[in-house]
């Protein structure tokens, strides 16, 4: 008997023993190790879920392509290298209440109901913002925007319901979240339970003709020079160019709600518009169909401190304060020269043969390069759907010194794949020798450029190598990461060889990675975020 007692007290220790060591694995894991649970398929290994470990360092992704330049450089990351990027594994894989047809954004140390999480957030099609787990992908909290019932141009040509392509953005502050909603408002939403602010302003305006006006662009944030942070929200149309809309920019301040508007067309009117045929108030009729829909929205350079977006098609006439296909800038709150014109610009010299082929200057933003040389300090480098790039000198957009004028570019090369470029570039400069490199992609291919200054400063783009087609592509630690249908890839950057792959996530259409605290993440077009990490 007593020997059966003590085997029994032994076995009891050994359960309660294997039970605490089993529970201080799934509390406390390494913070790289991969897994939501379990391992993924085809694999006969265990992993532990990859959980919020209190006292590890985290950092954020709070907009668009990482920054204020939307430069798609990550340099915090440190965890997948390109020596162990081959190992990525999927992590989780979850569906999401519509499709997600932009970027994520990423907040660490966020306290919420059920404890302290990182969390990634997507904004959907639908207009609902999602806070999911970013360990596990389970949702935290969704908060839908209610919207009046929207046909896409009013029903007068196409009877399809309003939606957004629009990615959400982080307040530098850390407690708030802002999403593009279809009622044409820009809502605000503490992180940490989805609450919605409804007070100094918000929501706040961004379009008063949602069926005709769509907010395509990501939202974006910069912190100005005097330290003001502003949120950025611009406006096209649908797909189709058809209906009363004019692009525009709005500037909101969010220390006090205040808000500015820039207008691409009348821009000596800074008021949102209405359709003029429909409802009194200001309207540019029949001047119409100027869209801001690039995938950036507003780039804000610190350099300069400026503001920097693009318009597409419509007519450029600066006399009459029309400015289409033209590269822009304004102060950061929005406002320009104080007489209805931006503080300068940039129009391509062959502006109304762009016009008349639909080919939009303003299918993607200035690339800021990093400061290099004297004689340009400031460079960009900008795109189209012509699938030109083209070289500004942000300093003296047009080259003459004057806003409205045409032509200007320091170099121009055409891509040799074609293609519209509809995507924001990636700039990175590589640790190894200072060099500067782009990486712009569109449907037809992928090209990797270094920048060239000659003997006297005038500065060139090369072609290192050419890939497959892909949306906006992003590097992080050294790795070169893009997507297209059905296939998310790694590569390195200065040979473009392939280092990683994977084929398990649907379709593609604006969706872009990121890449934060050792996962790699990505929405596509059967509503599914999926995840990859390390083993």
């Amino acid at each position: 008997m007593q020997s059966k007692k003590r085997l029994g007290k032994w076995l009891a220790v050994a359960v309660v023993l294997a039970f605490i060591t089993s529970a201080a694995n799934a509390m406390a894991p390494n913070p790289s190790q991969a897994g939501a649970g379990s391992a993924p398929a085809g694999s006969n290994s265990v992993y532990l879920p990859l959980v919020y470990k209190p006292g590890t360092s985290y950092y954020d992704w709070l907009q668009f392509d990482y920054d204020s330049r939307h430069s798609g450089n990550n340099p915090a990351e440190q965890t997948i290298t390109s020596a162990n990027v081959s190992t990525l594994q999927e992590l989780f894989q979850v569906t999401l209440p519509a499709v997600a047809d932009g970027a994520p954004v990423y907040l660490s140390n966020v306290s919420t109901s059920t404890g302290t999480r990182n969390v990634v957030f997507m904004n959907t099609r639908t207009g609902e913002v999602v806070a999911l787990d970013a360990s596990t992908g389970s949702t935290i909290w969704a908060q839908p925007i209610t919207a009046p019932s929207c046909l896409i141009n009013n029903n007068k040509s196409r009877n399809e319901a309003c939606y957004t392509t629009s990615s959400p953005a982080i307040d530098p502050n850390r407690q708030y979240i802002y999403s593009y909603g279809l009622d044409g408002y820009v809502h605000k939403f503490a992180v940490a339970d989805g609450t919605e602010v409804k007070t100094g302003g918000w929501p706040e305006l961004a379009s008063l003709k949602v069926y005709d006006e769509k907010g395509s662009s990501a939202l974006a944030n910069a912190t100005d020079s005097t330290g003001t942070s502003y949120l950025y929200v611009t406006n096209g149309g649908y797909p189709g160019d058809a209906g009363n809309y004019q692009g525009h920019l709005t500037a909101i301040n969010l220390s006090d709600g205040t808000q500015k508007v820039f207008n691409s067309l009348c821009s000596n009117q800074t008021v949102h518009f209405v359709d003029s045929r429909v409802t009194s108030g200001a309207d540019c009729y029949p001047s119409v169909q100027s869209g801001m829909w690039a995938r950036a929205a507003v780039i804000y350079d610190p350099d300069t401190d400026r503001i920097y977006s693009a318009t597409g098609n419509a007519t450029f006439a600066p006399a009459q304060f029309l400015w289409g296909d033209t590269v822009f800038s304004l102060h950061p709150d929005g406002s320009g020269a104080g007489n209805g014109n931006p503080l300068d610009s940039y129009t391509p010299s062959n502006y109304q043969t762009l016009n008349s082929s639909d080919l939009d200057l303003g299918s993607t933003l200035p690339g800021i390069l990093p400061t290099t040389g004297t004689k340009y300090p400031h460079l960009a480098v900008q795109g189209g759907k012509d699938s030109v790039l083209r070289l500004l000198n942000l300093d003296n957009l047009s080259g003459q010194g004057q806003v409205g004028k045409t032509g200007g570019e320091l170099f121009s090369i055409t891509l040799s794949f074609g293609g519209q470029i509809l995507t924001q570039p990636a700039v990175w400069v590589n640790p190894a020798d200072q060099t500067t490199w782009v990486f712009v992609s569109d449907g037809s291919g992928l090209a990797a450029l270094q920048l060239v200054l000659d003997g006297s400063g005038n500065p060139s783009l090369t072609v290192k190598w050419t890939s497959g087609s892909g949306t906006s592509p992003i590097v992080a630690n050294g790795v070169l990461y893009y997507v297209r249908n059905n296939l998310i890839s790694a590569l390195n950057p200065t040979s473009g060889s392939v280092l990683w792959s994977n084929n398990q996530i649907g379709s593609i259409h604006w969706q872009s990675p990121i890449v934060d605290n050792g996962v790699l993440y990505i929405a596509d077009q059967s509503g599914k975020l999926t995840a990859y990490s390390l083993p």
